[in-house]
């Protein structure tokens, strides 16, 4: 039997922590040996229908006891799980079907499992040719809690975790159980998850390796109490989640960059004393590139709730790690590392600067922490060299928790260079031990002989008022040059609550315009107000700045 099976089937038979879900209207609490005994049934039916050890089930439901439930079960009776992207309240339903699809097939799922309320998606799925039944089927009174889970080894999958797709079509990373355990055990012990006051708080969802992995299979191994929202209550009402952290006691809680702006903002308008945060001891960030001065505003705003700035955790993670790749030391805090733009932009080179020059002078990017053990990692050039500290070039991995494959709607196909290397898709630079990521090398602008990347001009359209804040994207563009020549330019395409009061969009987009030439030292060719949630974006918010093209 792997470890990963053995672990959590023995830490729920010793903690009294448990899951609770439901909040705030109904919140149910289950202990983490209910959670696996009832497991134990519902696995006990799927292997009486006939699932075999390393099938693939597609998981799709709102309801977190339902999905938690149905993935749990899949594991133990041997299988590896997908969790489906749910439909947003804005999402074109023919859209939705198709991306459904497309991903049943990229994973080869031999059954999908349907929560509430999404029991009438089983009738398209038939026809489609697909195998569905529904959670609730799992949930039998009568069912063999005494089932003994399926003996799968360290290789077979556990997760075929569906990558973003924001930079290239969606493929499934290939985690193995000892790929997972990896990570787990590097994460966990990194940062001692599972003290006995130790609360996870989280509402990022579980097609997320962030949720799924970090979050949710991070409480489950460690024996650790979670508080878990959908990611539907959190947009719905985003104040939820300090909340939940003030009422549960939460210690350690994750999100992206976004949630944590959001974050800043509302404990800047929150009346003083209605919330306690001092009980936080890791707030990780990670999954899109974060922004130092939204960190500070978070850190200004926090201090009155007692919110300790040393426990915010700049991370770097990747679902073809399960989920960190590096983890920030314990009471560090944020770090930003300031450096000459010339040199970045013309040279490749991370030389520090001050950071109190003109913005045109001068980068910051946040470090990421330090590179987990089960992890190698080097940064490469363009001729394959390998590079030194600060020098900027490709981010590669290789290591026993690093996933060997992808599936695809071809097959499986090997994630490793010819000697063994996973490229990210990532620039960033060594700064002793520690990893800074500077963007999306496919996204980088170039000009005049500069290597731009777009969170820079991002970031600072971003400071522009009526601007929604992580709601700007820059993309690359050709622009005629002298004598009907194409030269590369850029777009920048924000969000405002002003869009529809033209005066207001002119004066953002002079705005705009005017701030990035400050700042960023050149100018974008054009300048879009675009009305909110408009922009697209992945499934777990990413900005997407291929498709923002279509907008132009």
């Amino acid at each position: 039997m792997s470890t990963f099976i053995e672990t959590i089937v023995a830490v729920a038979a010793e903690s009294p922590k448990g899951m609770t879900t439901g909040e705030p209207h109904k919140p149910v609490r289950r202990p983490w040996a209910d959670v696996i005994r009832n497991a134990r049934g519902g696995a006990a039916e799927l292997v009486a229908s006939g699932l075999r050890p390393g099938d693939a089930v597609a998981i799709l439901g709102a309801e977190l006891s339902q999905t938690v439930h149905a993935a749990v079960s899949v594991w133990l009776a041997g299988g590896s799980t997908t969790m489906l992207h749910e439909p947003g309240h804005r999402a074109n339903p023919e859209a939705w079907q198709t991306s459904t699809l497309h991903a049943l097939r990229t994973v080869d799922a031999s059954l999908v499992l349907l929560g509430r309320p999404y029991e009438a998606v089983a009738e398209l799925l038939r026809a489609r040719g697909h195998d569905a039944r529904l959670i609730e089927e799992l949930e039998r009174p009568d069912a063999d809690f005494a089932f003994t889970p399926v003996d799968v080894g360290e290789d077979a999958p556990i997760l075929l975790q569906l990558t973003s797709g924001s930079t290239s079509e969606p493929k499934a990373a290939r985690m193995t159980h000892g790929n997972l355990m990896a990570n787990l055990r590097d994460f966990t012990r990194a940062r001692d998850f599972g003290r006995p006051d130790d609360v996870m708080v989280s509402w990022v969802p579980l097609f997320h390796d962030m949720g799924m992995v970090g979050c949710f299979i991070g409480s489950l191994v460690s024996g650790m109490e979670l508080v878990a929202v959908t990611p539907l209550e959190f947009m719905q009402y985003p104040g939820i989640w300090q909340e939940l952290i003030h009422r549960h006691r939460g210690t350690i809680t994750a999100a992206p960059n976004f949630a944590y702006l959001l974050m800043a903002r509302q404990l800047a308008a929150a009346e003083p004393g209605s919330l306690d945060l001092s009980c936080v001891r890791i707030m990780g960030n990670g999954g899109e590139p974060i922004d130092p001065d939204g960190m500070r505003a978070l850190e200004a705003a926090g201090a009155r709730f007692g919110l300790d700035p040393r426990v915010l955790a700049p991370v770097y993670g990747a679902a073809e790690n399960g989920v960190l790749i590096t983890m920030s030391a314990e009471g560090e805090g944020v770090v930003v590392d300031a450096i000459d733009a010339a040199a970045l932009e013309k040279e490749r080179r991370a030389v520090p600067a001050d950071p109190d020059a003109p913005p045109t002078e001068v980068r910051r990017f946040t470090l990421l922490g330090y590179v987990l053990p089960s992890v190698d990692l080097r940064i490469v050039g363009e001729k394959g060299e390998i590079l030194g500290e600060r020098e900027v070039g490709a981010i590669q991995l290789r290591g026993s928790s690093v996933t060997d494959a992808y599936s695809t709607e071809d097959g499986v196909v090997s994630s490793r260079t010819a000697d063994g290397w996973l490229d990210m898709g990532d620039d960033g630079y060594l700064v002793g031990d520690r990893l800074v990521v500077c963007g999306r090398r496919k996204d980088v602008i170039i000009m005049g002989g500069r290597n731009i990347f777009p969170t820079d001009i991002e970031r600072s359209a971003t400071a522009v008022e009526g601007v929604r804040a992580g709601n700007v994207i820059a993309v690359r563009v050709a622009e005629d040059g002298v004598g009907g020549i194409h030269k590369e330019g850029f777009a920048v395409l924000a969000e405002s609550r002003q869009h529809a009061d033209p005066a207001a969009a002119e004066r953002i987009r002079e705005a705009v315009a005017a701030r990035v030439l400050s700042d960023v030292g050149v100018r974008p060719a054009r300048v879009v107000v675009l009305p909110p949630a408009t922009l697209p974006k992945t499934s777990s918010g990413k900005l997407r700045r291929s498709a923002a093209l279509n907008l132009l």
